[in-house]
């Protein structure tokens, strides 16, 4: 059943990336009515601990872990069958959450899977992967796609500044002409590019006209597209 079908979300890591996926939700289940579209739970837990401080530096792990844990039973309790998290870097805390919340795990959508599985179909050989230092450093994109014979390309360490000073005036809102131009040269530097963090996303949109990488992957539009194509089977 249709009615059965509730999308949880959790979301807050940032907000802004929230509300992106929350556009991209709108435009992936188009609707001549509002009820054509899924229900959808978001829970913007904009107060967790830092993730990529939790991984590298184990800065309030169990903190973390329990509030997402948390949240998940939160949105498991609401009715969720499926559920994203708006964020690659959290994903590396999904072993955990699932000691706490066992259910759980039938219902996350792996976005990271999902968009390895999409580059494996796709054909490529390799890929440009743009993230936070904890979603680079911990390999988890790496694994995959070596498991697949696809080769990962990412930036130097000496380039983790640009990055995150690229994901901060997202999470900030705040643009100006220096992080556009380290994102064009970060983004533009191959021919296939992973947006693996959830506000890049956002800088790629507002760019998009000087991009010329020819193909990106935003993982949690290619999940996105997975929960329609399971809405409509």
């Amino acid at each position: 059943m249709k009615d059965d079908f509730v999308i949880g979300v959790l979301g807050g890591m940032g907000t802004y990336a929230t509300i992106q996926l929350f556009k991209q939700y709108a435009e992936v289940f188009p609707a001549e009515k509002e009820w054509d579209r899924p229900r959808i739970v978001i829970d913007n837990r904009c107060t967790m601990p830092s993730r990529v401080l939790a991984y590298l530096k184990h800065i309030k792990e169990d903190e973390l872990v329990e509030q997402m844990s948390d949240s998940m039973r939160h949105l498991i309790d609401t009715g969720a069958t499926k559920i994203l998290l708006a964020c690659n870097t959290s994903h590396l805390f999904l072993p955990r959450i699932y000691e706490n919340v066992p259910e759980a795990e039938e219902r996350v959508v792996h976005i990271i899977r999902a968009c390895v599985d999409r580059i494996r179909a796709d054909g490529r050989k390799s890929v440009y992967l743009l993230g936070t230092e904890g979603t680079i450093d911990s390999h988890i994109y790496q694994d995959a796609l070596a498991a697949e014979g696809i080769e990962c390309l990412v930036p130097g360490q000496e380039e983790y500044t640009d990055l995150r000073e690229c994901i901060e005036a997202v999470k900030q809102n705040k643009y100006t002409e220096e992080v556009k131009k380290l994102f064009l040269g970060l983004v533009n530097r191959y021919d296939a590019c992973i947006l693996g963090c959830t506000e890049l996303p956002i800088l790629y949109e507002r760019y998009a006209d000087e991009v010329t990488c020819g193909q990106i992957y935003d993982p949690l539009m290619i999940a996105l597209k997975i929960l329609k194509q399971t809405y409509d089977s």
